[in-house]
C-alpha cells in the first residue's frame, strides 16, 4: 500500500505519516468536521470527502466469469529444447531458446462461474493464467485446470455462461438450467464427464493440472508453423482431487481454503511447480484422426502426440496486494509474442477479441499501464487519453502518428518470416464435419478408477433428481451413446432416486439442496425479538 512512500516535509515524520492523496499529513483520521462534537457535519471536509468517495469507487467491476481468484509471483525456466530436439526447430519465441533462461511470471488461479467471495469448494473448472513478461512484451497463456471445454464455437459462449449462471429471477444456480443447454449441447459430454468426477473440485489450486485447453501454433525462423497444445504438469506436489462430501466438509470450515493454502505454502518456502509440456502435430487438416485437432473439447492422444517437456515455472511470491495484483491482473488470449501465433480454433478466435475487450470495460482503456499487466520491456505508442492515463508512451509529446518525417516512433525490424498461412473458401455458418462428441467421454469413463466412476454417477444422478424428465431422458440417451455402463447406471440411479428426491432444484453438485432449506427453517433455534 502506497502510505505517502518517501519523506514528508510537512512534519518531519517520514514514509510512515499518514497522508491523504494531495500529499496533506492526516492529524485526525477518527472524526469529521463538525458543529460541535455532536453535528452537524460541515461539507469542506476534504479529507473525509476524499476517504469515503475513494470507498464508495473501490472494487472495478466483477468479472464475468473468473471472478474468485488468487494468485502468485514466480519465474518460468526454459530448457531450451521441446523433448530431444531444439526448441529453435519449431518456434523462435525467444523465452524458449536457451537453457536456463528465466521469465518472470505472474500466475492467477480462479474459479470460474460464482462470485468473488464464493466458496472454493464448488464444482467448477479453475482458471490456470499466466502472464509471461518476456524480453519481446508479455504473454498470456490463459487456460483452466481441465484440459477440455463445453463448446467449441465462441457463438455459444454467453449461452454456455447464462445457463450455469444462477437464474436471473431467484438468483439460485440450477442445475435444470445446466442440463437444459448439456442436453442440447453434445459436444458438452466430455467436460461433463470431467466436471462431476473428482476432477471437477481440486483439492487446492497448488494440486492442479493447468491447460491452454485451445489449439495454437509455433512458428520457427522461416515461418513455418505447427499446431501447438500447452499443459502444465505439478512437479513437486502432486495432484489431489476432492469427493462431493469432502468438499461440503472442508466448505463447512473454511471456503477460502485454496487462496489460502496457496498464500500460506509460499510464506512457508514450499514453493509450488509446474512443468510445461507441450503436444506438436503438423498444421494440416490431418483426415487420419476422428477428430478435428481444432475442437478444443478434444484431448489429443498422448500415445500420438506425446507430451513434450520445454520448462518448468515456479511461484514464489506471495502479492503484496490482493486488490492491486490479483483482482486487476487482466489477461487475454491474444496477447502472443513473435514465434506464438493463432490456430483457426474457432473457440480461440471469439476469446481474443473478447478478454481483452472486457478487460478495457472492466478496468479501463488505459489496463496495460498497471503494474502487474505493464510489460517489463520498451513500450512505446501512439495511443492517446482514456481514463486513468498514467502516462505518455512516447517520448516525442507532439508527435502521436506514424509515419511522420520529422520525428516520432517508426516501425520495428523484422527478425524472421511472417507465417502465412493459406486461406480459401466459402464463408459460412456451419458446424466442423467431425464432431464425434460421445467417443472421447466414453473413453474417458473407462479409464476412470471405479471408486472415481462411483463418484461420477452419485453426483449426476444427484443433479439429474430435480430436472424435467425430458432433460433426463435427452441426457441419459447422451450418456448411453458414451457408453452403455455409463449410460444404465444414470438411468438406474435416476429411477431409483425419484422416490427419495423431492425435486427441488440447486446449485451444481449439491447433495439433496431442497433438503437444506427445510433443514435450515426446521433446525434454527428460536429467538425472543430485541
Amino acid at each position: 500500500m502506497d502510505i505517502n512512500k518517501g519523506s514528508n516535509t510537512n512534519d518531519g515524520d517520514g514514509e510512515q505519516t499518514l497522508t491523504n492523496r494531495q500529499g496533506h499529513p492526516i492529524t485526525d483520521n477518527q472524526s469529521m468536521r463538525t458543529v460541535g462534537n455532536r453535528g452537524p457535519t460541515v461539507l469542506e471536509n476534504y479529507d473525509f470527502l476524499e476517504k469515503i468517495t475513494h470507498f464508495d469507487r473501490e472494487k472495478t467491476p466483477e468479472r464475468v466469469v473468473h471472478a474468485r481468484g488468487a494468485g502468485a509471483h514466480g519465474y518460468f525456466e526454459a530448457y531450451g529444447t521441446v523433448g530431444n530436439e531444439p526448441v529453435s526447430t519449431y518456434t523462435r519465441a525467444k523465452l524458449f531458446q536457451e537453457k536456463g533462461k528465466k521469465t518472470p511470471v505472474f500466475v492467477r488461479f480462479s474459479t470460474v462461474i460464482h462470485g468473488i467471495h464464493s466458496p472454493e469448494t464448488l464444482r467448477d473448472p479453475r482458471g490456470f493464467a499466466v502472464k509471461f513478461y518476456t524480453e519481446d512484451g508479455n504473454w498470456d497463456l490463459v487456460g483452466n485446470n481441465l484440459k477440455v471445454f463445453f463448446i467449441r464455437d465462441a457463438m455459444k459462449f454467453p449461452d454456455l455462461v447464462h445457463a450455469f449462471k444462477p437464474d436471473p429471477v431467484t438468483n439460485i444456480q440450477d442445475v435444470e438450467r445446466i442440463f437444459d443447454f448439456i442436453s442440447n449441447t453434445p459436444e458438452a459430454m466430455h467436460m461433463i464427464t470431467f466436471l462431476f468426477s473428482p476432477w471437477g473440485i481440486p483439492a487446492n489450486y497448488r494440486q492442479m493440472q493447468g491447460s491452454g485447453v485451445n489449439t495454437y501454433k509455433w512458428v520457427n525462423q522461416e515461418g513455418k508453423a505447427v499446431f501447438v497444445k500447452y499443459h502444465w504438469e505439478p512437479l513437486t506436489q502432486g495432484i489431489k482431487n476432492l469427493t462431493q462430501k469432502q468438499a461440503e466438509e472442508i466448505q463447512g470450515k473454511n471456503f477460502n481454503h485454496a487462496t489460502q493454502d496457496l498464500y500460506e505454502a509460499i510464506e512457508r518456502g514450499e514453493y509450488p511447480e509446474w512443468e510445461m509440456c507441450v503436444q506438436i502435430m503438423s498444421d494440416d487438416d490431418h483426415p487420419e484422426l476422428d477428430f478435428d485437432p481444432l475442437d478444443p473439447t478434444k484431448l489429443w492422444p498422448e500415445d500420438q502426440f506425446p507430451f513434450l517437456p520445454v520448462g518448468k515455472m515456479v511461484l514464489n511470491k506471495n502479492p503484496e496486494n490482493y486488490f492491486a495484483e490479483v483482482e486487476q491482473a487482466a489477461f487475454g488470449t491474444g496477447v502472443l509474442v513473435d514465434g506464438l501465433d493463432f490456430s483457426d480454433d474457432k473457440l480461440l478466435q471469439g476469446r481474443t477479441f473478447s478478454y481483452s475487450d472486457t478487460q478495457r470495460y472492466r478496468v479501463g482503456a488505459n489496463y496495460l499501464q498497471l503494474p502487474v499487466n505493464a510489460p517489463k520491456t520498451h513500450v512505446a505508442t501512439n495511443q492517446e487519453g482514456g481514463q486513468m492515463l498514467y502516462k505518455v508512451d512516447r517520448t516525442e509529446p507532439h508527435i502521436n502518428y506514424e509515419p511522420s518525417t520529422i520525428g516520432g516512433l517508426h516501425e520495428a525490424k523484422q527478425h524472421g518470416k511472417d507465417h502465412e498461412p493459406y486461406v480459401a473458401g466459402n464463408i459460412v455458418r456451419q458446424k466442423i464435419d467431425r464432431t464425434n462428441d460421445f467417443k472421447q467421454p466414453g473413453e474417458r469413463y473407462r479409464m476412470m478408477e471405479d471408486w472415481e466412476r462411483d463418484e461420477l454417477i452419485a453426483n449426476l444422478t444427484n443433479a439429474m433428481l430435480s430436472c424435467d424428465p425430458r432433460i433426463q431422458e435427452k441426457m441419459i440417451h447422451f450418456f448411453t451413446q458414451c457408453d452403455m455402463d455409463y449410460g444404465n447406471r444414470i438411468k438406474k440411479g435416476v429411477e431409483e432416486g425419484k422416490s427419495k428426491s423431492d425435486g427441488i432444484g440447486g446449485p451444481m453438485g449439491a447433495t439433496n439442496p431442497g433438503q437444506a432449506v427445510r433443514q435450515a427453517e426446521n433446525e434454527g433455534h428460536p429467538a425472543d425479538p430485541y
